[in-house]
């Protein structure tokens, strides 16, 4: 059995789950609403506060199926009822964000400022001219705008200047040394 499948998704109080036909999820909670069409083969037995995923037999795919059906109903839970956020943290002389309106613009050394719009179900916020916190209910959605953020200007191992995660660690090299006569 897949140790993450067989696990209970546990659901908190004031987050309320509904299974649909053909697995089609709805979680609601405080901090919003998600609905997701999860794989039909799986079975979703739904107790008070407690939802099981379960599979209909062990062939690889169903097997692979059990756990990523299980987390990604966990994800959603934990989306409605806590939230994600993904912070990133600018480095660099004269690098810094700014929010206009519903715009992230970031000033990260091209000849221009680079405006990013804030998409639906998630929100940006900009406590310092060198950070920005990501947040939103749909851990995917918040995941993917800050690595789009990222990319934009990733870190570089040389100087560290760049746009990183919080908790992201870069190796840095060594740069060139005089030259030996």
């Amino acid at each position: 059995m897949s140790r993450i499948g067989r696990m209970p998704v546990h659901v908190p109080a004031g987050v309320e789950v509904t299974i649909g036909a053909g697995n089609l999820v709805t979680v609601k909670g405080p901090k919003g609403s998600l609905t997701q069409q999860l794989h039909p083969a799986m079975t979703l037995t739904q107790e008070p506060g407690v939802v099981h995923v379960a599979r209909p037999n062990d062939e690889k795919e169903n097997r692979a199926l059990h756990g990523l059906t299980r987390a990604l109903l966990h994800n959603m839970v934990v989306g409605v009822s806590e939230g994600y956020k993904k912070e990133l943290e600018i480095n660099g002389v004269g690098y810094r964000a700014a929010k206009e309106g519903n715009k992230l613009v970031l000033t990260i050394g091209f000849s221009h400022p680079v405006e990013m719009s804030e998409i639906e179900g998630i929100t940006i916020e900009v406590p310092g001219p060198n950070k920005v916190v990501i947040s939103g209910c749909d851990k995917q959605k918040v995941g993917q705008f800050a690595a789009e953020v990222r990319e934009k200007r990733p870190p570089e191992p040389y100087k560290g200047k760049g746009i990183k995660y919080v908790d992201e660690v870069i190796r840095r090299k060594v740069g060139k040394t005089g030259a030996k006569k």
